[in-house]
């Protein structure tokens, strides 16, 4: 069972209209708007609605059921994203299609499946698509599909369970200290890489700075030029309060932690609403993978999704 523990008082400041105006002035300030004090006023009391209501979710999701938690933790997680979306782009919501749910789930095949196997699909438009591009930088994503059971490995708290139940392993520690960032000598064999070879990953793929890499021991000492600022590659692991880097390799958009806790809340809030017989069956039988996956998930993402979330939200107070 999760030990996690929610903690809003990184919100606290944002229940203020004067104080929300003037972080969406600093906000528009940055992306060079004209009519910044008219856009700020407007949008500060939706941008507090927006955070209210997701807190609201979230809390009754702590109490509720788990056949209703993914509906509530969903919801959430939009509100959330919403005020995330008014401090990036004043107009928002500038039409309807984006606000959709920007993905879809294919029906369920009754007999022999598995949410694990199940798999997502990215549409042209909607909130998923609209958030990730404007908060994360990820274009052209419509079409892309992608798998439960991948995303399930996108999050570091449920590394000892996927050991526990495939023999996987699917985040290592790091430590973390600028400027210094050191990897256990394991990812060179996860990643198939020798050290000259890893240099050149980590720069293409997470346009890192690295003066150089020394082989210790045990450890390779990674020497950084800039402070770590992408969340990709280094991952908080809120359980066991460690750094961890995964050990897929493979720099794909769902490596993205928000992104997987998305596509995740939403095909098992359409499970919960609209497959009621193959959820309860789930939730009442624990036939399979599933139900520790999808229970431990909800756990996590319950306390998790909201830091996440406050984490954007403070990168622009800095």
């Amino acid at each position: 069972m999760s030990t996690l523990h929610l903690n809003w008082s990184s919100y606290s400041c944002f229940f203020s209209a004067e104080y929300s105006q003037s972080y969406l002035k600093k906000c528009y300030r940055s992306l060079h708007i004209a009519d910044i004090d008219s856009k700020s006023y407007q949008n500060c009391y939706p941008f507090m609605y927006f955070l209210e209501n997701g807190k609201l979710y979230y809390e009754q999701a702590r109490n509720a059921p788990i056949n209703i938690k993914p509906v509530l933790l969903f919801y959430g997680l939009v509100h959330f994203i919403k005020a995330c979306l008014l401090t990036v782009d004043p107009d928002y919501p500038s039409s309807t299609s984006v606000l959709a749910h920007g993905v879809s789930s294919r029906k369920l095949k009754k007999q022999g499946y598995l949410f694990s196997q199940d798999e997502v699909k990215v549409q042209k438009n909607g909130l998923f698509t609209f958030m990730s591009e404007k908060l994360f930088h990820y274009n052209h994503l419509d079409g892309e599909k992608v798998k439960m059971g991948y995303l399930f490995q996108q999050i570091p708290e449920l590394s000892d369970l996927i050991f526990a139940m495939d023999g996987n392993r699917t985040y290592l520690p790091v430590e973390y200290e600028y400027p210094l960032l050191s990897l256990p000598k394991e990812i060179l064999s996860a990643y198939y890489m020798n050290e000259q070879q890893l240099q050149e990953y980590l720069q293409n793929s997470f346009d890192l700075s690295i003066s150089k890499i020394t082989r210790l021991k045990d450890q390779l000492q990674v020497e950084l030029f800039e402070p770590l600022s992408n969340h990709k590659l280094v991952k908080w692991d809120k359980l066991k309060k460690i750094h961890c880097i995964s050990t897929d390799k493979e720099p794909r958009p769902f490596l993205t932690e928000l992104i997987s806790h998305y596509i995740l809340l939403y095909n098992l809030s359409m499970i919960a609403r609209y497959e009621i017989e193959w959820w309860s069956e789930l939730l009442k039988t624990m036939p399979n993978k599933d139900f520790p996956y999808i229970e431990s998930f909800l756990a996590i993402t319950t306390e998790k999704g909201p830091q996440l979330i406050s984490e954007l939200l403070l990168k622009n107070t800095i």
